[in-house]
């Protein structure tokens, strides 16, 4: 059980540093809200840790020992560790999942660049639809079909986030745009990041990648009769409020760059009406062929992880595991500043 004291601080580091999720968490019932607080205040940890450090790797490292203490049932004194810890030890949680958080985190540390749409989204796989089968976790979902969808939806908010953050994160130095959109549009990248402008390319690439986000939304749709009947308003609700940041971005002409989409809370109230018919719809209407749909490339190691009635591939711990192990080995290489014979970082 959650100490009532970490889960009120955990409630109130969601109220000032995530108003989205914050609004859809409401709409949950307190069997899944007060542990899916716990575990969204320790991702927030993670990503800030990350974000606004001024030691990117070092923070990383910091968060992998404290994944450690908590999977060891010893986390550190702090309210954040102190709740998830309890929801590791509650909900049986498959340690692949916070992992594969943290290893998209290494990737940001390490500053990766994404080839194309598909590794972009082995990213989004790691850093939110890792989050999305943690959710499934929460609410006692461990069929491979629902995961598919839950981890979809992951993908599809990612990109959306990404979609709608390019000028800002050019403006700090990073791209997360498939680097062959940028080769086959002839945009260079160096120049784009010392300049930042909304061309017809940039706005093309940001409408393509909503566009994908579009089609996942709807794949998405199909897995939410799977869940409890009280969660389905909440995650449907987190489904309209970051799909509308993608309609807010479109209204501003794709241009990601000078502006930034956002919903007004108003726009979130009326999604709201629109997720609880929705969720109530779902009770009667028959499933929809797509939940049996085949999970992305990018997000199968995550329904294999926790689903109950699936085999796991038989590469699944070593090739894992080794992906994992070799992120983090670069990051303490980076730490202690160790080199090969050719003066390079080692890997």
């Amino acid at each position: 059980m959650i100490d009532p004291r970490d889960l009120e601080h955990c409630r109130d580091v969601i109220r000032t540093g995530s108003l989205s999720f914050h609004a859809a968490s409401k709409l949950l019932p307190a069997s899944v809200r007060d542990p899916a607080l716990a575990l969204y205040a320790f991702c927030r940890l993670a990503d800030d840790e990350v974000d606004e450090g001024d030691n990117k790797a070092r923070a990383v490292i910091d968060l992998q020992e404290r994944l450690e203490l908590v999977y060891a049932g010893t986390p550190r004194n702090a309210p954040e560790d102190r709740a998830f810890a309890a929801v590791v030890a509650d909900f049986d949680m498959p340690r692949a999942l916070p992992e594969a958080l943290l290893e998209g985190l290494a990737w940001d540390a390490v500053e990766k660049q994404y080839d194309s749409l598909a590794d972009l989204r082995g990213y989004c796989a790691r850093v939110a639809s890792a989050v999305g089968a943690m959710m499934c976790v929460l609410m006692r979902v461990r069929d491979a079909d629902a995961l598919a969808r839950a981890c979809d939806l992951g993908v599809a908010m990612q990109l959306t986030n990404i979609a709608r953050d390019v000028g800002e994160d050019a403006r700090m130095g990073r791209i997360y745009l498939p680097l062959d959109w940028l080769t086959d549009a002839g945009v260079d990248q160096d120049a784009f990041l010392a300049d930042p402008q909304a061309t017809p390319e940039i706005k093309r690439m940001v409408k393509s990648m909503l566009a994908d986000a579009r089609t996942l939304y709807l794949k998405s749709e199909a897995g939410i009769a799977a869940l409890p009947l009280r969660a389905r308003t909440g995650i449907f609700a987190a489904r309209y409020i970051y799909a509308a940041i993608g309609t807010a971005v479109a209204r501003n002409g794709y241009d990601s760059v000078n502006h930034r989409g956002r919903s007004g809370k108003a726009r979130k109230i009326v999604l709201i009406g629109t997720s609880a018919m929705r969720a109530g719809g779902s009770v009667i209407l028959p499933k929809s062929p797509i939940l049996f749909a085949h999970p992305l490339d990018e997000v199968r190691f995550l329904v294999d992880a926790v689903a109950t009635n699936r085999p796991r591939a038989e590469d699944w711990g070593t090739g894992r595991a080794g992906s994992f192990l070799s992120v983090m080995a670069e990051l303490k290489a980076r730490e202690l500043g160790v080199t090969d014979s050719a003066g390079v970082v080692a890997e």
